[in-house]
């Protein structure tokens, strides 16, 4: 084991942590999926899938980390020796590395169009915007096909992301957080501030928060992203635990990721639809699609059609970008923890390392969205995913992230000592009065709601 790993201050893990759970999910995926499942209802179980499934969850990988001090294989192996599977247990903690690596090759790529958008906002703001409709589409298609543009980016993020992580937990993980959130944190204020003066404004409020009906594959989609987008599954908690100063409070803090986390994504909602439900009802009806790709197809054309759209949009892309990194940060440092503490690698060494080996998974992902004919049409898992990129994303999101979550809550809602669990939580804590409910929801609402996205997948549903 490395003799110094670095320790966050009670801000600094809150922030990095925030960081983490904060990304492309919340000011991306988020307001999609919400706008594509009519809204109120849909946001309703999203919240109170993240107090009883995703919260819960969250405490226990915190909760793990601190307690062992170690990265999520040594950490499961450490405390599984004293239950049943003994350090069989430590193929959970693995499955967070493999996890973290597999995902980081990909979302790096998409963290990289942030980067390249930023500075086409910046040229737009400056000499002018003149792409309408159908020609955003086909310029951001040409963009995804051209094979050294998508690996240029992909590059320059996985760079940005290994010169913090190389820093170490202090001068790099913690510092550029509580550099990057709070910048995040205006932004988005500035942003939202904006969206008063909307015409789509009210509107925007009236979907995001009335309640309807709603139907169970609704109802499933927001149980699932609960669970995603709060970093759960792949050891990131676990890795970021592990820094956590023993006298700050773990129910404090992972209350504090869980709101922060959720306030993020509903303002990215009212950002969005405000500017979204400001054009007419037929455009919008033609122009907001259920897909990944709104960001640069559709919000470019409506930011240089509103007042002070010249400054918001650079600001938009700058703050996905920011959401993007302080996550690429967490991720690449699960594996990077591993080769440390493990492996006995320096820092300096392994995050380099990691990094390269990431770029290379990544190129094919990167030239699997038009560049490449072959890796495009790439199907090993028949019609549920097309490409590298679509079979590296489905399998993590659908499949990896879901058990590891399921491991973790059966770990530590069945096998681990309640009272060894009880001592680590009112550590820098007090009294926890809360220790039946979220014992509770460990062992029964976390797995059963898992459990019914693994069957949902079975039976042909992505969540990818």
């Amino acid at each position: 084991m490395a003799v110094d790993r670095g320790t966050f201050g009670r801000l600094g893990f809150v922030l990095a942590a925030v960081g983490s759970a904060i990304g492309l999910g919340n000011i991306w995926k988020f307001p999609y999926i919400t706008y594509a499942n009519e809204g109120g209802s849909f946001v309703l179980v999203y919240l109170i899938a993240v107090a009883l499934i995703g919260a819960p969850i969250m405490l226990a990988e915190v909760m793990i980390g601190r307690r062992t001090q170690a990265n999520p294989v040594a950490a499961f192996a450490t405390l599984g020796a004293g239950v049943p599977g003994g350090r069989w247990w430590r193929i959970a903690g693995g499955l967070g590395v493999i996890t973290g690596f597999v995902l980081l090759s990909y979302y790096a790529v998409i963290a990289g169009w942030t980067v390249f958008y930023f500075g086409k906002g910046i040229g737009w703001s400056v000499r002018g915007f003149d792409l309408e409709g159908p020609a955003l589409s086909e310029y951001f298609g040409g963009f995804l096909a051209n094979g050294p543009l998508q690996i240029l980016f992909h590059a320059i993020f996985i760079a940005l992301t290994v010169g913090v992580v190389m820093l170490g937990v202090k001068a790099g993980i913690e510092r550029t957080t509580k550099l990057l959130m709070p910048v995040l944190g205006v932004i988005l204020l500035l942003l939202l501030i904006n969206s008063f003066s909307t015409p789509g404004f009210g509107e925007a409020l009236r979907f995001l928060f009335h309640v309807g009906p709603l139907d169970a594959g609704a109802a499933l989609e927001a149980v699932g992203h609960a669970f995603f987008t709060l970093s759960l599954g792949m050891g990131a908690m676990v890795t970021y635990g592990s820094y956590m100063a023993r006298n700050s409070s773990i129910p404090r803090a992972s209350l504090a990721i869980c709101v922060l986390d959720t306030l993020v994504a509903l303002c990215a909602c009212i950002v969005m639809f405000s500017i979204i439900f400001s054009v007419p009802e037929a455009e919008r009806a033609t122009t907001f699609q259920r897909s990944a790709t709104i960001l640069f197809t559709t919000l470019p054309h409506m930011f240089y059609g509103m007042a002070f759209g010249k400054i918001l949009a650079p600001l938009f892309y700058i703050l996905v970008a920011f959401a993007a990194l302080t996550s690429t940060i967490s991720i690449l440092e699960v594996v990077v923890s591993y080769l440390v503490d493990v492996r006995g690698w320096a820092r300096q060494k392994a995050a380099p390392a990691v990094g390269v080996a990431v770029f290379l998974l990544g190129i094919p992902c990167a030239l699997s969205l038009g560049a490449s004919p072959g890796l495009s049409g790439w199907r090993p898992l028949g019609a549920v995913a097309t490409g590298v990129f679509d079979t590296f994303d489905y399998t993590v999101s659908n499949w990896l992230l879901p058990i590891g979550g399921l491991l973790t809550a059966i770990f530590a809602g069945w096998l681990l000592s309640s009272k060894l669990e009880r001592e680590e939580l009112e550590q820098g804590h007090g009294r926890f009065p809360l220790f039946g409910v979220w014992k509770f929801a460990l062992r029964f609402v976390g797995p059963i709601a898992i459990l019914w996205i693994l069957y949902a997948v079975v039976q042909g549903r992505s969540f990818a």
